[in-house]
């Protein structure tokens, strides 16, 4: 939960590059933390771009001098591009609330903005986001990826969902480290196109409801108990 009532703010810029959003990132947070401005979450699309997490390994990297952008969140490389919602969530967390459980917030939110989708996700044990379960000779994949920082009670990084973006991207790298599992996106699992402009303002809706501890945890029947203890 956040620790303060007062209404979120949320920036729509567009697509934006990486680093800009970052920079942004960065003054929102050290303004937060200095009670200069409230809570703020920004949605917005990136051009491409590899970023690496704390936990990122030499195996995971592309190859062939692919630059990659080192960060300060929490997992392993992904990928950011066009068709690709990202939303970074810079807000002040009650205080003796763990990190782990402002993660499952967002999967919550992720999951819910789903559903309103007519879509059907699960969570994986021991993996972070936001999946659909292997059937018809189609693995395990990943819609969504959670790579969050807490810093003095202040979130920065967050959540980045799959609409329609170029999935061809994800095939040189390792996603989130792990291997044996596939990345997918709305638009695949829904067969139409689902674009940015389209999930933004549910996404946002679902972020507000459980940031503020309306969302309940996910039905039993969406825990998936099966997987490798990665992130």
């Amino acid at each position: 939960m956040r620790e303060s009532a007062a209404p979120i703010t949320y920036l729509m810029p567009g697509l934006v590059d990486y680093q800009v959003a970052w920079d942004q990132q960065r003054q929102i947070s050290e303004a937060r933390l200095r009670e200069e401005v409230g809570d703020t979450i920004l949605l917005l699309e990136h051009p491409p771009v590899y970023t690496a997490g704390r936990r990122t390994e030499k195996s995971d990297l592309p190859v062939g001098g692919t630059p990659v952008v080192e960060v300060d969140r929490g997992g392993r490389i992904t990928w950011h591009g066009p068709g690709q919602l990202v939303a970074y969530p810079i807000i002040k967390l009650a205080q003796k609330m763990f990190v782990v459980n402002y993660v499952r917030m967002l999967e919550r939110a992720l999951i819910a903005a789903c559903r309103d989708l007519n879509l059907e996700p699960i969570t994986v044990a021991g993996r972070t986001g936001v999946w659909f379960a292997a059937a018809d000779d189609r693995p395990e994949r990943k819609v969504a990826a959670i790579g969050v920082r807490v810093a003095k009670g202040v979130t920065s990084h967050g959540i980045a969902i799959n609409c329609n973006a170029d999935l061809a991207a994800f095939d040189r790298i390792v996603p989130c480290g792990i291997a044996d599992a596939a990345v997918t996106s709305l638009s695949s699992e829904l067969g139409r196109d689902v674009c940015v402009a389209e999930v933004q303002p549910i996404l946002a809706l679902r972020l507000d409801e459980a940031l503020n501890g309306k969302l309940p945890a996910p039905s039993p029947q969406l825990q998936h108990e099966e997987g490798n203890e990665t992130s």
